[in-house]
C-alpha cells in the first residue's frame, strides 16, 4: 500500500487522523505505518454502534445439562474411561490462555513465570505442568499443547520454557502462537496512534484463541492429527485438572458439544459469570448482568444459579470451526489507553476509550449444547488474581498446601 492508496482507505473508514505525522516519520517508520494500515480492520469500530443499540437479556433458566460432584463421583470409572481412550488415541488437545502480564500481582513478567512458591522456586507455569503430567501418566501418552501469548509476553514465554527444558514436556508437543489484535479507538470512534508511526493495537479477548491459533498456521496440526476436542483453561487457576478424563468422558457421554467446569458459587453476590440457559440456548450470564430475583433464587436450600464457571472448557472442534465465520460479538472494554496526543504520547489515569474483546463465554452460546461439569471448589479452583486479598497469591498458596503440593 503506497501513501496515496491509504490515504483513500483511510478516508473512506474515518480514519486520516492515523497519517497526521506521516512526514516526521522515517522511511522504515513510513513503511511499517502504511502495512499497519493495510491488515488493519477499521470495521470493528462500528461495533460501538451495535454494542450501544443494547439487546438486553432473554429469557434465563438453569442449565440443560449438568453433572454433580456426587454424579462425577458415582460414575467416575465410566467417565474416565471413555476419556482415558479419546487421550490414548490422540483425539484431544490443549490449550493455554496465557497472554497476561503479572501487572496485579506487582509483577513485571508473563503471569505464567510468576514464583507462588515460599522455599523454593515454583512458577505457575511448573504447577501447571505438573497437573498435565498427572494425565499424561495416566495414558502414557502426551497431548498437543497450545500455548497462546501476546505480542508483549511471547519472547519471554517461550525463554522461559525453552529455560526449563519444557518442564519436561516433549517439545514437539508444545506449540506457540501469539493472540490476534484489534485496533484500539476513542469513544467517538478514531483509532488511536500508539505513537506517531504506530496504530494502537490490543489482543482481541478470550473469545480470540482459536481464531488466532487457526490464523498462525496451526489448524494444520489439528486436521493432520485428527484433534476432535480442545480444552482450554486459563493461566490464572493453579489446581485445575487440564484434559481431565472424566471431563472429557463426561461430555461426550452427555452428547454435549462443549463443557464448561464449574463450581457451586459460595453466595448470589461472588463476581463469578453463571452458566445457565438463554432463549434454549447455553449461555454464561456474568454476575452483573444477573437479574437480582434470579441471583438469590434457591430451591431445596441451594441457589438455582449456582454454578459459576471457572475458564476451563471442552470444545469440540468441528464446532469450533463455526465461530470462524465473524458470528462472535465484539464487546467494549472501557480502558485508560496509551495513545499520541498533540504530538505527545500521554498515559491516562482514567478510561479514555476502547478495545475490542470476543469473550470465550460467547463461543459455548453458539456450540448448541453444553455440560456443566461440577468440580470440588477447593481441590480444583485456586485462582491468582490479586496480589493480597480474596483469590490471592496467599488464597492460592494456601489451597496448594491443602492438596499435597510442597511449596
Amino acid at each position: 500500500m503506497n501513501l496515496e492508496t491509504a490515504k483513500a482507505y483511510l478516508q473512506k473508514h474515518n480514519q486520516s487522523q492515523l497519517l497526521q505525522y506521516y512526514d516526521e516519520l522515517t522511511e522504515e517508520e513510513q513503511l511499517r505505518l502504511l502495512n499497519q494500515i493495510e491488515y488493519t480492520n477499521f470495521n470493528i469500530v462500528k461495533n460501538i454502534e451495535i454494542a450501544h443499540s443494547g439487546g438486553g437479556n432473554g429469557k434465563i433458566t438453569p442449565p440443560a445439562n449438568a453433572v454433580t460432584v456426587e454424579e462425577a463421583a458415582r460414575r467416575r470409572i465410566q467417565f474416565e474411561t471413555v476419556g482415558l481412550n479419546m487421550l490414548a488415541e490422540g483425539k484431544v488437545g490443549a490449550v493455554l490462555l496465557a497472554g497476561g502480564q503479572g501487572s496485579r500481582l506487582g509483577y513485571d513478567g508473563p503471569k505464567g513465570t510468576f514464583n507462588i512458591g515460599v522455599t523454593r522456586e515454583l512458577s505457575i507455569f511448573e504447577q501447571l505442568m505438573r497437573n498435565v503430567s498427572d494425565v499424561t501418566s495416566q495414558t502414557g501418552r502426551a497431548f498437543p499443547l497450545f500455548i497462546m501469548t501476546s505480542t508483549v509476553n511471547d519472547r519471554a514465554t517461550r525463554s522461559f520454557f525453552e529455560e526449563h527444558s519444557y518442564f519436561g514436556y516433549p517439545r514437539d508437543e508444545i506449540h506457540f502462537f501469539i493472540q490476534d489484535v484489534a485496533p484500539a479507538c476513542d469513544y467517538d470512534g478514531k483509532v488511536f496512534l500508539d505513537d506517531k508511526g504506530r496504530i494502537s493495537l490490543m489482543p482481541n479477548g478470550n473469545g480470540g484463541w482459536y481464531s488466532s491459533l487457526v490464523n498462525n498456521g496451526l489448524g494444520r496440526i489439528l486436521e493432520r492429527d485428527n484433534i476432535e476436542w480442545l480444552n482450554v483453561f486459563g493461566v490464572d487457576n493453579v489446581l485445575q485438572r487440564i484434559c481431565d478424563p472424566a471431563f472429557i468422558g463426561a461430555t461426550i457421554l452427555k452428547r454435549c458439544r462443549c463443557g464448561a467446569k464449574v463450581v457451586k458459587k459460595t453466595s448470589p453476590e461472588e463476581k463469578v459469570g453463571v452458566l445457565c440457559t438463554q432463549d434454549g440456548k447455553p449461555s454464561i450470564v456474568e454476575y452483573f448482568e444477573m437479574p437480582e430475583d434470579l441471583k438469590n433464587k434457591t430451591k431445596k436450600g441451594e441457589l438455582v444459579y449456582r454454578y459459576g464457571v471457572i475458564l476451563n472448557y471442552l470444545f469440540n472442534v468441528h464446532d469450533l470451526n463455526l465461530t470462524l465465520s465473524g458470528k462472535l460479538p465484539y464487546h467494549l472494554a472501557d480502558k485508560a489507553i496509551a495513545h499520541m496526543e498533540n504530538g505527545v504520547r500521554v498515559t491516562p489515569s482514567k478510561p479514555c476509550g476502547y478495545k475490542f474483546e470476543t469473550l470465550v463465554v460467547d463461543m459455548v452460546r453458539l456450540m448448541g449444547s453444553c455440560l456443566a461439569y461440577e468440580v470440588e471448589r477447593e481441590r480444583e479452583f485456586a485462582p491468582v488474581k490479586n496480589a493480597t486479598g480474596t483469590d490471592s497469591v496467599d488464597t492460592a498458596r494456601a489451597l496448594l498446601r491443602k492438596n499435597g503440593v510442597k511449596l
